[in-house]
Protein backbone atom coordinates (compact mmCIF):
# COMPACT_ATOMS: atom_id res chain seq x y z
CA UNK A 1 0.00 0.00 0.00
CA UNK A 2 1.28 3.36 -0.82
CA UNK A 3 1.07 5.92 1.86
CA UNK A 4 1.14 10.06 0.83
CA UNK A 5 3.89 12.05 2.78
CA UNK A 6 2.04 13.96 5.29
CA UNK A 7 1.32 17.89 4.33
CA UNK A 8 3.35 20.00 6.28
CA UNK A 9 1.85 22.80 7.88
CA UNK A 10 2.92 26.53 7.68
CA UNK A 11 4.43 28.08 11.00
CA UNK A 12 1.65 30.76 9.76
CA UNK A 13 -1.41 28.39 10.44
CA UNK A 14 0.16 27.67 13.87
CA UNK A 15 -0.11 30.89 15.01
CA UNK A 16 -3.91 30.84 13.65
CA UNK A 17 -4.33 27.88 15.78
CA UNK A 18 -3.95 29.42 19.20
CA UNK A 19 -5.68 32.39 17.77
CA UNK A 20 -8.64 30.58 16.94
CA UNK A 21 -8.89 27.25 15.70
CA UNK A 22 -11.50 27.78 13.75
CA UNK A 23 -9.85 29.99 11.84
CA UNK A 24 -6.91 27.63 11.34
CA UNK A 25 -9.24 25.23 10.01
CA UNK A 26 -10.94 27.22 7.39
CA UNK A 27 -7.65 28.43 6.07
CA UNK A 28 -5.30 25.08 6.51
CA UNK A 29 -8.49 22.50 5.56
CA UNK A 30 -10.60 24.72 3.84
CA UNK A 31 -8.49 27.31 1.70
CA UNK A 32 -10.43 29.97 2.85
CA UNK A 33 -8.99 33.49 2.51
CA UNK A 34 -9.63 36.87 2.28
CA UNK A 35 -8.10 40.14 2.19
CA UNK A 36 -8.30 43.01 5.06
CA UNK A 37 -6.70 46.47 5.88
CA UNK A 38 -4.46 44.00 8.65
CA UNK A 39 -3.08 41.53 6.30
CA UNK A 40 -2.86 44.28 3.96
CA UNK A 41 -0.73 46.05 6.67
CA UNK A 42 1.39 43.14 7.42
CA UNK A 43 2.37 42.78 3.70
CA UNK A 44 3.71 45.77 3.55
CA UNK A 45 5.86 45.63 7.03
CA UNK A 46 7.44 42.56 5.21
CA UNK A 47 8.13 44.06 2.57
CA UNK A 48 11.94 43.82 2.53
CA UNK A 49 12.29 40.80 4.48
CA UNK A 50 10.00 38.65 2.09
CA UNK A 51 12.78 39.02 -0.76
CA UNK A 52 13.66 35.65 -1.15
CA UNK A 53 16.97 34.22 0.15
CA UNK A 54 18.36 31.28 1.23
CA UNK A 55 20.41 29.68 4.63
CA UNK A 56 24.24 29.29 4.07
CA UNK A 57 26.01 26.44 4.44
CA UNK A 58 28.61 25.75 7.36
CA UNK A 59 31.29 27.05 5.57
CA UNK A 60 29.51 30.26 4.72
CA UNK A 61 27.62 30.31 7.89
CA UNK A 62 31.22 31.28 9.69
CA UNK A 63 31.96 33.71 7.46
CA UNK A 64 28.61 35.44 8.06
CA UNK A 65 29.17 35.59 11.89
CA UNK A 66 27.37 38.75 12.95
CA UNK A 67 25.56 38.93 9.67
CA UNK A 68 22.12 38.44 8.36
CA UNK A 69 20.01 36.58 6.49
CA UNK A 70 16.56 37.34 4.99
CA UNK A 71 13.54 35.37 3.91
CA UNK A 72 14.57 31.64 4.38
CA UNK A 73 12.38 28.64 3.91
CA UNK A 74 12.81 25.42 6.37
CA UNK A 75 11.07 22.46 6.64
CA UNK A 76 11.34 19.34 9.68
CA UNK A 77 9.70 16.39 8.10
CA UNK A 78 9.50 14.55 11.06
CA UNK A 79 7.55 17.46 12.62
CA UNK A 80 5.67 17.97 9.92
CA UNK A 81 6.06 22.19 9.73
CA UNK A 82 7.68 24.45 7.27
CA UNK A 83 8.27 28.21 7.62
CA UNK A 84 9.79 31.26 5.91
CA UNK A 85 11.73 33.00 9.02
CA UNK A 86 11.35 36.87 8.28
CA UNK A 87 15.13 37.01 9.31
CA UNK A 88 18.05 34.99 10.85
CA UNK A 89 20.98 36.57 12.73
CA UNK A 90 23.51 34.54 13.04
CA UNK A 91 26.01 33.86 15.83
CA UNK A 92 29.21 31.90 16.06
CA UNK A 93 27.21 29.64 18.78
CA UNK A 94 23.54 29.73 17.64
CA UNK A 95 20.53 31.23 15.74
CA UNK A 96 18.33 33.24 16.10
CA UNK A 97 14.97 33.65 14.25
CA UNK A 98 13.52 36.98 13.95
CA UNK A 99 9.49 37.36 13.39
CA UNK A 100 8.24 40.79 12.41
CA UNK A 101 5.26 41.86 13.54
CA UNK A 102 3.16 45.13 12.19
CA UNK A 103 1.62 46.60 15.11
CA UNK A 104 2.90 47.47 19.11
CA UNK A 105 4.36 45.49 21.62
CA UNK A 106 1.54 43.95 23.72
CA UNK A 107 1.69 45.04 27.47
CA UNK A 108 1.67 41.23 28.91
CA UNK A 109 3.38 39.31 31.05
CA UNK A 110 5.22 37.42 28.26
CA UNK A 111 5.82 40.66 26.21
CA UNK A 112 4.03 39.12 22.83
CA UNK A 113 0.62 37.11 22.52
CA UNK A 114 0.37 33.41 22.63
CA UNK A 115 -0.05 33.11 19.17
CA UNK A 116 3.27 35.02 18.19
CA UNK A 117 5.46 33.11 20.80
CA UNK A 118 4.35 29.48 19.54
CA UNK A 119 4.85 30.56 15.99
CA UNK A 120 8.51 31.42 16.86
CA UNK A 121 8.92 28.82 18.46
CA UNK A 122 8.08 26.17 15.50
CA UNK A 123 10.62 28.19 13.72
CA UNK A 124 13.60 27.33 16.55
CA UNK A 125 12.06 23.62 16.25
CA UNK A 126 12.73 23.81 12.76
CA UNK A 127 16.40 25.11 13.11
CA UNK A 128 17.42 22.57 15.75
CA UNK A 129 15.78 19.81 13.35
CA UNK A 130 18.15 21.14 10.80
CA UNK A 131 21.70 20.81 13.07
CA UNK A 132 21.42 24.48 14.20
CA UNK A 133 21.59 25.57 17.57
CA UNK A 134 18.78 27.83 19.00
CA UNK A 135 17.34 27.81 21.99
CA UNK A 136 15.71 31.49 21.26
CA UNK A 137 14.09 33.94 19.08
CA UNK A 138 12.77 37.55 18.55
CA UNK A 139 9.88 39.30 17.54
CA UNK A 140 10.03 42.58 16.19
CA UNK A 141 6.88 45.08 16.45
CA UNK A 142 7.25 47.41 13.37
CA UNK A 143 4.69 49.92 15.61
CA UNK A 144 6.69 50.54 18.01
CA UNK A 145 9.78 49.25 17.15
CA UNK A 146 10.67 47.15 20.02
CA UNK A 147 12.28 43.58 19.59
CA UNK A 148 11.25 40.55 22.38
CA UNK A 149 13.18 38.11 23.39
CA UNK A 150 11.61 34.48 23.49
CA UNK A 151 13.09 31.48 25.28
CA UNK A 152 12.60 28.53 23.95
CA UNK A 153 11.69 26.79 27.56
CA UNK A 154 10.04 23.61 28.29
CA UNK A 155 6.91 24.80 28.34
CA UNK A 156 6.50 26.72 25.53
CA UNK A 157 7.85 23.89 22.99
CA UNK A 158 5.24 21.74 24.35
CA UNK A 159 2.22 24.27 23.67
CA UNK A 160 4.25 24.38 20.13
CA UNK A 161 3.99 20.52 19.74
CA UNK A 162 0.92 19.89 20.99
CA UNK A 163 -0.81 22.67 18.38
CA UNK A 164 1.22 21.10 15.71
CA UNK A 165 -0.27 17.58 16.90
CA UNK A 166 -3.94 18.75 16.75
CA UNK A 167 -3.36 20.59 13.63
CA UNK A 168 -2.09 17.23 11.83
CA UNK A 169 -5.58 15.43 13.28
CA UNK A 170 -7.52 18.39 11.59
CA UNK A 171 -6.34 17.05 8.03
CA UNK A 172 -7.08 13.58 8.46
CA UNK A 173 -10.61 12.66 7.20
CA UNK A 174 -13.70 13.19 9.10
CA UNK A 175 -12.07 15.38 11.42
CA UNK A 176 -15.19 18.29 11.91
CA UNK A 177 -14.94 22.18 12.05
CA UNK A 178 -13.87 23.40 15.72
CA UNK A 179 -16.68 25.26 17.28
CA UNK A 180 -16.35 29.52 16.88
CA UNK A 181 -15.96 31.18 19.60
CA UNK A 182 -18.99 32.66 21.24
CA UNK A 183 -19.02 36.75 21.43
CA UNK A 184 -15.30 36.78 21.37
CA UNK A 185 -13.41 40.25 21.07
CA UNK A 186 -11.36 38.44 18.20
CA UNK A 187 -14.01 37.93 15.82
CA UNK A 188 -14.73 41.32 14.91
CA UNK A 189 -11.22 41.55 13.64
CA UNK A 190 -10.77 38.84 11.86
CA UNK A 191 -10.11 38.80 8.17
CA UNK A 192 -12.29 35.57 7.63
CA UNK A 193 -15.58 37.08 10.32
CA UNK A 194 -17.63 37.22 7.23
CA UNK A 195 -16.82 33.23 6.25
CA UNK A 196 -17.02 32.03 9.69
CA UNK A 197 -20.12 33.77 10.80
CA UNK A 198 -19.27 32.76 14.46
CA UNK A 199 -21.85 34.93 15.36
CA UNK A 200 -24.68 33.75 13.47
CA UNK A 201 -24.11 29.66 14.07
CA UNK A 202 -23.95 30.32 17.79
CA UNK A 203 -27.52 31.79 17.20
CA UNK A 204 -28.72 29.08 14.85
CA UNK A 205 -27.39 26.29 17.54
CA UNK A 206 -28.70 28.08 21.06
CA UNK A 207 -30.67 31.10 20.18
CA UNK A 208 -28.69 32.96 22.33
CA UNK A 209 -27.00 36.69 22.08
CA UNK A 210 -28.11 38.29 18.83
CA UNK A 211 -25.86 38.66 16.30
CA UNK A 212 -23.21 41.76 15.86
CA UNK A 213 -23.66 43.45 12.51
CA UNK A 214 -20.48 40.81 11.00
CA UNK A 215 -21.29 40.84 7.23
CA UNK A 216 -19.59 39.78 4.49
CA UNK A 217 -17.28 41.55 2.23
CA UNK A 218 -17.02 45.23 1.78
CA UNK A 219 -19.22 46.24 -1.46
CA UNK A 220 -16.19 48.65 -3.01
CA UNK A 221 -16.49 46.53 -5.99
CA UNK A 222 -19.57 45.91 -8.52
CA UNK A 223 -20.29 44.07 -11.76
CA UNK A 224 -18.94 45.81 -15.19
CA UNK A 225 -21.41 45.24 -17.94
CA UNK A 226 -20.49 45.76 -21.30
CA UNK A 227 -23.67 44.98 -23.89
CA UNK A 228 -22.11 47.18 -27.12
CA UNK A 229 -21.97 44.66 -30.08
CA UNK A 230 -18.15 44.86 -31.50
CA UNK A 231 -16.88 46.60 -28.45
CA UNK A 232 -13.82 44.45 -27.41
CA UNK A 233 -11.88 44.80 -23.63
CA UNK A 234 -8.09 45.24 -22.72
CA UNK A 235 -6.51 45.94 -19.67
CA UNK A 236 -4.35 49.26 -20.20
CA UNK A 237 -2.44 49.06 -16.73
CA UNK A 238 -5.10 49.58 -13.91
CA UNK A 239 -7.42 50.01 -15.76
CA UNK A 240 -9.79 47.99 -18.04
CA UNK A 241 -10.83 50.01 -21.37
CA UNK A 242 -13.59 49.44 -23.53
CA UNK A 243 -13.07 50.10 -27.58
CA UNK A 244 -15.03 50.30 -30.65
CA UNK A 245 -13.38 50.79 -33.80
CA UNK A 246 -10.92 52.08 -32.06
CA UNK A 247 -13.24 54.83 -30.36
CA UNK A 248 -12.73 54.67 -26.83
CA UNK A 249 -16.55 53.62 -25.27
CA UNK A 250 -15.14 53.63 -21.44
CA UNK A 251 -13.18 52.52 -18.58
CA UNK A 252 -13.23 50.99 -15.31
CA UNK A 253 -10.60 50.14 -12.76
CA UNK A 254 -9.41 46.79 -11.56
CA UNK A 255 -10.19 47.40 -8.15
CA UNK A 256 -13.68 48.44 -8.51
CA UNK A 257 -15.19 45.37 -10.50
CA UNK A 258 -16.48 42.66 -9.06
CA UNK A 259 -17.52 40.56 -12.02
CA UNK A 260 -17.84 41.19 -15.70
CA UNK A 261 -20.51 40.55 -17.90
CA UNK A 262 -20.10 40.30 -21.65
CA UNK A 263 -23.80 40.77 -23.68
CA UNK A 264 -23.50 39.09 -27.13
CA UNK A 265 -20.49 39.48 -29.43
CA UNK A 266 -18.38 41.18 -27.10
CA UNK A 267 -14.66 40.59 -27.02
CA UNK A 268 -12.02 40.39 -24.51
CA UNK A 269 -7.96 39.82 -24.56
CA UNK A 270 -6.58 37.23 -23.30
CA UNK A 271 -3.99 39.22 -21.10
CA UNK A 272 -7.45 40.55 -19.26
CA UNK A 273 -8.82 37.35 -18.39
CA UNK A 274 -5.45 36.20 -17.14
CA UNK A 275 -5.51 39.46 -14.54
CA UNK A 276 -9.47 39.13 -13.93
CA UNK A 277 -8.94 35.80 -12.98
CA UNK A 278 -5.64 36.55 -10.75
CA UNK A 279 -7.84 38.47 -9.54
CA UNK A 280 -10.53 36.39 -8.76
CA UNK A 281 -12.98 38.05 -10.37
CA UNK A 282 -14.85 35.77 -12.85
CA UNK A 283 -16.05 36.63 -16.56
CA UNK A 284 -19.96 35.94 -17.26
CA UNK A 285 -21.05 35.65 -20.72
CA UNK A 286 -24.43 36.30 -22.12
CA UNK A 287 -26.63 36.05 -25.04
CA UNK A 288 -27.71 39.24 -26.30
CA UNK A 289 -30.59 38.49 -25.31
CA UNK A 290 -29.84 38.12 -21.65
CA UNK A 291 -29.74 34.14 -21.36
CA UNK A 292 -26.97 33.19 -19.18
CA UNK A 293 -24.60 30.80 -21.13
CA UNK A 294 -20.91 30.39 -18.94
CA UNK A 295 -18.07 32.04 -17.12
CA UNK A 296 -14.68 31.93 -16.83
CA UNK A 297 -13.00 31.40 -13.33
CA UNK A 298 -9.94 30.60 -12.36
CA UNK A 299 -9.08 27.16 -10.22
CA UNK A 300 -11.71 25.67 -8.19
CA UNK A 301 -12.26 26.53 -4.86
CA UNK A 302 -9.71 24.16 -2.47
CA UNK A 303 -12.73 23.16 -0.52
CA UNK A 304 -13.16 19.89 -1.84
CA UNK A 305 -14.22 18.72 1.45
CA UNK A 306 -17.98 21.10 0.96
CA UNK A 307 -17.99 19.54 -2.58
CA UNK A 308 -17.90 15.84 -1.39
CA UNK A 309 -20.63 16.97 0.86
CA UNK A 310 -22.56 18.51 -1.58
CA UNK A 311 -22.13 15.13 -3.33
CA UNK A 312 -23.37 13.19 -0.80
CA UNK A 313 -26.14 14.78 0.29
CA UNK A 314 -27.34 15.35 -3.72
CA UNK A 315 -27.72 11.56 -4.08
CA UNK A 316 -29.62 11.04 -0.41
CA UNK A 317 -33.21 11.43 -1.59
CA UNK A 318 -34.63 12.63 2.31
CA UNK A 319 -31.55 14.92 2.09
CA UNK A 320 -33.13 16.31 -1.26
CA UNK A 321 -36.76 16.72 -0.63
CA UNK A 322 -36.06 18.11 2.96
CA UNK A 323 -33.89 20.83 1.08
CA UNK A 324 -36.69 20.90 -1.80
CA UNK A 325 -39.57 21.69 0.61
CA UNK A 326 -37.44 24.66 2.45
CA UNK A 327 -36.82 26.34 -1.24
CA UNK A 328 -40.23 25.94 -1.99
CA UNK A 329 -42.16 27.12 1.35
CA UNK A 330 -39.71 30.19 0.91
CA UNK A 331 -40.47 30.80 -2.46
CA UNK A 332 -44.31 30.85 -1.77
CA UNK A 333 -43.65 32.89 1.61
CA UNK A 334 -42.19 35.76 -0.29
CA UNK A 335 -44.64 35.49 -3.41
CA UNK A 336 -46.90 35.88 -0.64
CA UNK A 337 -45.31 38.63 1.00
CA UNK A 338 -44.57 40.27 -2.45
CA UNK A 339 -48.13 40.54 -3.65
CA UNK A 340 -49.65 41.61 -0.33
CA UNK A 341 -47.27 44.42 -0.09
CA UNK A 342 -47.71 45.50 -4.04
CA UNK A 343 -51.65 44.74 -5.23
CA UNK A 344 -54.03 47.25 -5.66
CA UNK A 345 -57.19 45.43 -4.70
CA UNK A 346 -56.03 45.29 -0.80
CA UNK A 347 -59.30 44.11 0.40
CA UNK A 348 -59.22 40.77 -1.95
CA UNK A 349 -57.43 38.02 0.23
CA UNK A 350 -58.79 34.82 -1.39
CA UNK A 351 -55.35 34.70 -3.32
CA UNK A 352 -52.96 35.27 -0.42
CA UNK A 353 -54.90 32.26 1.50
CA UNK A 354 -54.66 29.73 -1.08
CA UNK A 355 -51.23 30.83 -1.46
CA UNK A 356 -50.36 30.24 2.49
CA UNK A 357 -52.49 26.84 2.01
CA UNK A 358 -49.93 25.14 -0.67
CA UNK A 359 -46.80 26.90 1.38
CA UNK A 360 -48.32 24.17 4.34
CA UNK A 361 -48.90 21.59 2.23
CA UNK A 362 -45.01 22.06 0.46
CA UNK A 363 -44.36 21.33 3.68
CA UNK A 364 -45.16 17.60 3.87
CA UNK A 365 -44.98 16.69 0.63
CA UNK A 366 -43.62 12.89 0.45
CA UNK A 367 -41.92 13.08 -3.43
CA UNK A 368 -40.30 15.57 -5.62
CA UNK A 369 -43.04 15.15 -8.11
CA UNK A 370 -45.54 16.13 -5.73
CA UNK A 371 -43.65 19.00 -4.53
CA UNK A 372 -42.92 20.41 -8.62
CA UNK A 373 -47.60 20.22 -8.55
CA UNK A 374 -47.49 22.11 -5.84
CA UNK A 375 -45.09 24.82 -7.19
CA UNK A 376 -46.56 24.68 -9.95
CA UNK A 377 -50.24 25.25 -8.68
CA UNK A 378 -48.95 28.33 -6.69
CA UNK A 379 -47.27 29.89 -9.05
CA UNK A 380 -50.07 29.63 -11.26
CA UNK A 381 -52.13 31.63 -8.33
CA UNK A 382 -49.27 34.12 -8.16
CA UNK A 383 -48.70 34.97 -11.95
CA UNK A 384 -52.76 35.17 -12.19
CA UNK A 385 -52.66 38.08 -9.45
CA UNK A 386 -48.84 39.82 -11.00
CA UNK A 387 -50.86 42.11 -13.43
CA UNK A 388 -52.32 43.52 -10.04
CA UNK A 389 -49.15 44.81 -8.88
CA UNK A 390 -48.31 46.61 -12.29
CA UNK A 391 -49.51 49.50 -14.33
CA UNK A 392 -50.42 49.17 -17.87
CA UNK A 393 -47.92 52.33 -18.61
CA UNK A 394 -48.58 54.87 -21.81
CA UNK A 395 -48.22 54.32 -25.98
CA UNK A 396 -49.69 51.62 -27.82
CA UNK A 397 -52.57 50.59 -26.86
CA UNK A 398 -51.31 46.74 -28.87
CA UNK A 399 -48.47 47.10 -27.19
CA UNK A 400 -48.39 47.92 -23.19
CA UNK A 401 -47.45 46.06 -19.94
CA UNK A 402 -50.30 43.80 -19.86
CA UNK A 403 -49.21 40.24 -18.38
CA UNK A 404 -52.02 37.47 -19.21
CA UNK A 405 -49.31 34.89 -17.90
CA UNK A 406 -46.00 33.50 -17.70
CA UNK A 407 -44.27 32.65 -21.59
CA UNK A 408 -40.72 32.27 -22.71
CA UNK A 409 -37.98 31.01 -25.19
CA UNK A 410 -38.76 33.40 -26.01
CA UNK A 411 -41.11 35.88 -24.02
CA UNK A 412 -43.63 37.13 -26.11
CA UNK A 413 -44.47 40.30 -24.31
CA UNK A 414 -42.41 42.93 -22.57
CA UNK A 415 -43.16 41.92 -18.86
CA UNK A 416 -41.73 38.46 -19.52
CA UNK A 417 -39.19 40.11 -21.38
CA UNK A 418 -38.19 41.53 -18.38
CA UNK A 419 -39.03 39.13 -15.89
CA UNK A 420 -36.47 36.38 -18.20
CA UNK A 421 -34.08 38.90 -18.32
CA UNK A 422 -33.81 39.24 -14.47
CA UNK A 423 -34.07 35.11 -13.51
CA UNK A 424 -31.02 35.12 -16.45
CA UNK A 425 -28.92 37.77 -14.06
CA UNK A 426 -30.13 36.09 -10.77
CA UNK A 427 -28.54 32.21 -12.27
CA UNK A 428 -25.17 34.21 -12.73
CA UNK A 429 -25.06 36.07 -9.77
CA UNK A 430 -26.23 32.85 -7.57
CA UNK A 431 -23.60 30.66 -9.96
CA UNK A 432 -20.83 32.89 -8.96
CA UNK A 433 -21.81 33.17 -5.33
CA UNK A 434 -21.99 29.46 -5.44
CA UNK A 435 -18.71 28.96 -6.66
CA UNK A 436 -16.94 31.43 -4.63
CA UNK A 437 -17.65 29.84 -1.47
CA UNK A 438 -16.40 26.19 -2.96
CA UNK A 439 -19.53 24.14 -4.17
CA UNK A 440 -20.28 23.00 -7.60
CA UNK A 441 -23.23 25.25 -8.79
CA UNK A 442 -24.32 22.47 -11.41
CA UNK A 443 -25.64 20.12 -8.82
CA UNK A 444 -28.52 20.70 -7.14
CA UNK A 445 -30.96 18.65 -4.75
CA UNK A 446 -34.21 20.20 -6.17
CA UNK A 447 -33.36 21.14 -9.66
CA UNK A 448 -32.04 17.61 -10.81
CA UNK A 449 -28.76 17.59 -12.60
CA UNK A 450 -29.33 18.62 -16.50
CA UNK A 451 -26.63 19.03 -19.01
CA UNK A 452 -25.37 22.63 -18.80
CA UNK A 453 -28.11 23.91 -15.76
CA UNK A 454 -26.34 25.20 -13.03
CA UNK A 455 -29.15 23.57 -10.52
CA UNK A 456 -27.79 24.51 -7.29
CA UNK A 457 -27.73 28.36 -8.07
CA UNK A 458 -31.49 27.49 -9.53
CA UNK A 459 -31.97 25.72 -6.09
CA UNK A 460 -30.50 29.15 -4.59
CA UNK A 461 -32.40 31.62 -6.27
CA UNK A 462 -36.01 30.50 -5.94
CA UNK A 463 -36.73 32.08 -3.03
CA UNK A 464 -35.34 35.24 -3.89
CA UNK A 465 -37.20 35.08 -7.40
CA UNK A 466 -39.79 37.38 -6.11
CA UNK A 467 -38.24 39.89 -4.07
CA UNK A 468 -35.49 40.04 -5.94
CA UNK A 469 -36.08 39.55 -9.97
CA UNK A 470 -39.94 40.04 -9.22
CA UNK A 471 -39.44 43.50 -7.48
CA UNK A 472 -37.01 44.65 -9.69
CA UNK A 473 -39.53 44.00 -12.70
CA UNK A 474 -42.39 45.80 -10.69
CA UNK A 475 -40.01 48.48 -9.57
CA UNK A 476 -38.83 49.46 -13.14
CA UNK A 477 -42.08 49.30 -14.61
CA UNK A 478 -44.44 51.53 -12.55
CA UNK A 479 -41.57 53.89 -11.48
CA UNK A 480 -41.02 54.56 -15.22
CA UNK A 481 -37.50 53.34 -15.34
CA UNK A 482 -38.89 51.21 -18.52
CA UNK A 483 -41.16 51.93 -21.09
CA UNK A 484 -42.99 50.21 -23.60
CA UNK A 485 -40.47 51.97 -26.43
CA UNK A 486 -37.32 50.13 -24.54
CA UNK A 487 -38.84 46.91 -26.47
CA UNK A 488 -38.23 45.48 -29.83
CA UNK A 489 -41.48 43.76 -30.96
CA UNK A 490 -41.05 40.71 -33.82
CA UNK A 491 -43.26 37.95 -34.94
CA UNK A 492 -40.67 36.02 -33.27
CA UNK A 493 -41.13 37.72 -29.33
CA UNK A 494 -40.23 40.87 -27.46
CA UNK A 495 -36.45 41.68 -26.50
CA UNK A 496 -35.32 44.55 -24.90
CA UNK A 497 -33.57 47.04 -26.47
CA UNK A 498 -30.10 48.42 -25.30
CA UNK A 499 -30.95 50.93 -23.78
CA UNK A 500 -33.41 49.43 -21.79
CA UNK A 501 -31.38 46.42 -21.19
CA UNK A 502 -29.33 49.22 -19.95
CA UNK A 503 -31.54 50.58 -17.93
CA UNK A 504 -33.08 47.62 -16.15
CA UNK A 505 -29.61 46.68 -15.26
CA UNK A 506 -29.06 49.71 -13.54
CA UNK A 507 -32.70 48.79 -11.55
CA UNK A 508 -31.60 45.26 -10.58
CA UNK A 509 -28.27 46.37 -9.31
CA UNK A 510 -29.93 48.75 -6.91
CA UNK A 511 -32.16 46.22 -5.86
CA UNK A 512 -28.96 44.10 -5.20
CA UNK A 513 -27.18 46.51 -3.23
CA UNK A 514 -30.57 47.62 -0.94
CA UNK A 515 -30.46 46.98 2.39
CA UNK A 516 -32.65 45.42 4.72
CA UNK A 517 -32.79 44.22 8.43
CA UNK A 518 -31.95 40.40 8.46
CA UNK A 519 -34.94 38.59 9.26
CA UNK A 520 -33.26 35.97 11.74
CA UNK A 521 -30.32 37.99 12.64
CA UNK A 522 -31.55 41.63 12.71
CA UNK A 523 -28.64 43.50 11.11
CA UNK A 524 -29.08 45.64 8.30
CA UNK A 525 -27.57 43.68 5.10
CA UNK A 526 -28.06 43.94 1.49
CA UNK A 527 -29.38 41.52 -1.11
CA UNK A 528 -25.71 41.13 -2.82
CA UNK A 529 -24.57 40.01 1.04
CA UNK A 530 -27.77 37.93 1.93
CA UNK A 531 -26.47 35.11 -1.51
CA UNK A 532 -23.33 34.92 0.42
CA UNK A 533 -24.35 34.19 4.07
CA UNK A 534 -27.08 31.98 2.87
CA UNK A 535 -24.66 29.62 0.52
CA UNK A 536 -22.37 29.72 3.67
CA UNK A 537 -25.12 28.63 5.86
CA UNK A 538 -25.72 25.82 3.57
CA UNK A 539 -22.62 24.94 4.02
CA UNK A 540 -22.29 24.74 7.61
CA UNK A 541 -25.95 22.69 6.98
CA UNK A 542 -24.67 20.42 5.03
CA UNK A 543 -21.26 19.45 6.95
CA UNK A 544 -23.44 18.32 9.68
CA UNK A 545 -22.73 22.03 11.82
CA UNK A 546 -26.09 23.40 12.05
CA UNK A 547 -29.31 21.57 12.38
CA UNK A 548 -31.04 22.89 9.68
CA UNK A 549 -30.45 25.34 6.28
CA UNK A 550 -32.70 28.37 7.53
CA UNK A 551 -34.11 29.33 4.04
CA UNK A 552 -34.56 33.25 3.78
CA UNK A 553 -38.08 34.39 3.61
CA UNK A 554 -38.36 38.41 3.99
CA UNK A 555 -41.23 40.09 6.50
Amino acid sequence: MKFETPILIPARIINEYAYCPRLAWLEWVQGEWAESVDTIKGAWVHRRVDEPGRFPDEAELKALNGKKVRSVTMSDDELGVISKVDLLELHDDRVVPVEYKKGKRPHVAKGAWESDLVQLCCQGLILRSNGYPCDEGVIYFAGSKERVKVAFDDDLISQTQRIINNLHQMQKPGAMIPEPLENSERCPKCALVSICLPDEITFLKTEKLAPRPIVPRCEDAFPLYVQEPGAFIRKKGGVLEIRKNNEKLGEARLEEISQVALFGPVGISTPTIHELVQRGVSVNYHSSGGWFIGRTDGPWHKNVELRTFQYQKSFDPEACLSLARSFVQAKIANCRTLLRRNRRDKGNNECLDRLNRFKLKAKNTASLEILLGIEGSAAAIYFGRFQNMISRGQGDVDFQFDFSGRNRRPPKDPVNTLLSFAYAMLTREWTNTLATVGFDPYRGFYHQPRFGRPALALDMMESFRPIVADSTVITAINNGEIKCSDFHRTPLGCTLTKTGKRQFIQTFERRLTQEIIHPIFGYKISYRRIFEVQARLLARFLSGEIGRYPDFTTR
